[in-house]
């Protein structure tokens, strides 16, 4: 069903239909593009519910000033996804900020239809499916949005729709194109991870695996990485990239977006790069077997391949490759390092020295500082996020392993710093709080030997 309505688009449609959807959608894009409503330059979650509430629901472009609101609120700095949720008594306005869901505002359960359907001509969707998902990208609405503030200067925001018993939920997922996260050193690794990413990007061949769960800034390090190689005047390399979707242009990388249902599937698609005389290769994600061992084997003839890999930590990393299939022979020649990390809030500047002792939660550290609260962090006490991240060079005797806790074990002999012993050094440094790490890790003590 995945991308079902564009599928569905181009074999329904007549040229003359379709001629005139792009015109309907390119004149409602140039219209919204030319508009620069107040909303735009400073938008705070008291302006959208403030902006809303003067809106007549009487009125007949009633919705189309509602997601014209909505989309300003995918400008504002940290917001990685918007979510238009249906429930019983309306449809309900959340954002994703920092990492951390909140709700806005709810709308009329009435003209629930309504705004979605305009999401849904925005992204050259079909108005009158509701009953399967979609999926289409919206275009170009930064341009109404260069105002001072903290309004991303250019983002590229893409829908995705589903039925769910009470209605269509839309989601807006939201990629800034012009990232401040451009080369490794901005990405606030601890110092011996960001020395490590810089060698290995500058490597000839081998895998390099980037881990974590959903959300926990892998492709924003993947990037970061191509931007590093990309930066460098010489020697100059071909740098080729198989991505789901590409999230982002870089300049000097051939980026490829595959299509599961089309010609070009991960597996099918490495192999076609192959053919393109590439030096380094980036996979947006090994998702299976046929995947990992063309990554693997690509750099075993010479190849440096960036990747990312869903696990929790580097330890159980090397178990989930041995279960998806990749041979033994594979990981001991060809896996360079696996760096594997958490995003956890930045304290914002107005945080106060933790005095009481039961504000740090239990975490083992001499010192804190915890959230308050003041407008620039618009009373969240956070503003941005870091990285917790830990480094695994994996020996012979790790990768004979197939328990994460023996890999993590013999690691830490080894003098791995792990996400427990990471976490505490930022909370130490006054960077993030006891509450966001337990917030993020939960924190099982058995993760850490320290």
């Amino acid at each position: 069903m995945r991308k079902i309505g564009s599928r569905l688009a181009k074999s329904m449609l007549s040229p003359a239909f379709e001629y005139r959807a792009w015109l309907t959608r390119f004149t409602t894009l140039s219209r919204f593009m030319s508009t620069n409503t107040p909303t735009t330059a400073r938008l705070t979650p008291e302006a959208f519910r403030a902006e809303l509430a003067a809106l007549d629901v009487r009125e007949d472009n009633y919705a189309t000033r509602v997601v014209d609101l909505v989309l300003a609120l995918g400008r504002v700095d940290g917001v990685s996804d918007l979510h238009l949720l249906p429930t019983h008594a309306g449809l309900e306005v959340r954002w994703r900020l920092d990492g951390v869901l909140a709700s806005l505002a709810s709308l009329p359960a009435e003209l629930a239809g309504n705004v979605i359907a305009r999401l849904k001509v925005l992204a050259g969707l079909l108005t009158y499916r509701t009953d399967v998902p979609q999926e289409g990208r919206l275009h170009g609405y930064a341009s109404a949005a260069a105002a001072a503030g903290p309004i991303a200067s250019d983002v590229d925001m893409r829908l995705a729709t589903c039925p769910t018993v009470l209605g269509e939920k839309a989601l807006i997922r939201v990629f800034p194109l012009m990232s401040r996260h451009t080369r490794l050193d901005g990405l606030g690794y601890p110092a011996d991870i960001a020395a490590w990413l810089e060698r290995t990007v500058h490597s000839s061949a081998g895998v390099a695996l980037i881990c974590g769960p959903a959300g926990s800034g892998k492709t924003t390090t993947l990037y970061a990485a191509l931007g590093e190689i990309t930066a460098s005047a010489t020697p100059l390399r071909s740098v080729v990239s198989l991505e789901d979707p590409v999230e982002r242009p870089i300049d000097g990388v051939a980026q490829t977006e595959i299509d599961e249902g089309g010609a070009i599937d991960m597996a099918s698609g490495l192999k076609y790069l192959l053919r393109q005389d590439p030096e380094v290769i980036m996979v947006g994600e090994i998702r299976d077997r046929d995947c990992a061992r063309l990554a693997f084997q690509a750099a075993l003839t010479g190849h440096l391949v960036l990747s990312s890999f869903h696990a929790g930590s580097a330890a159980e990393a090397i178990v989930r490759l041995g279960d998806i299939g990749v041979d033994g022979y594979l990981l001991r020649s060809g896996l360079v390092g696996i760096v594997c990390q958490r995003l956890v809030r930045r304290l914002c500047e107005c945080a106060e020295t933790v005095t009481d002792g039961g504000d740090l939660l239990g975490l083992d550290v001499s010192t804190a500082r915890q959230a308050t609260g003041c407008g620039a962090c618009r009373g969240t006490g956070y503003r941005g996020r870091l990285p917790i991240a830990e480094l695994l060079v994996a020996d012979v005797a790790m990768l004979a392993e197939r328990e994460t806790a023996a890999i993590r074990r013999l690691a830490g002999q080894r003098g791995m710093a792990d996400h427990a012993a990471r976490a505490r050094q930022a909370v130490e440094a006054g960077l993030t709080s006891p509450a966001e790490v337990r917030r993020v890790f939960g924190f099982d003590d058995r993760q850490s030997d320290g």
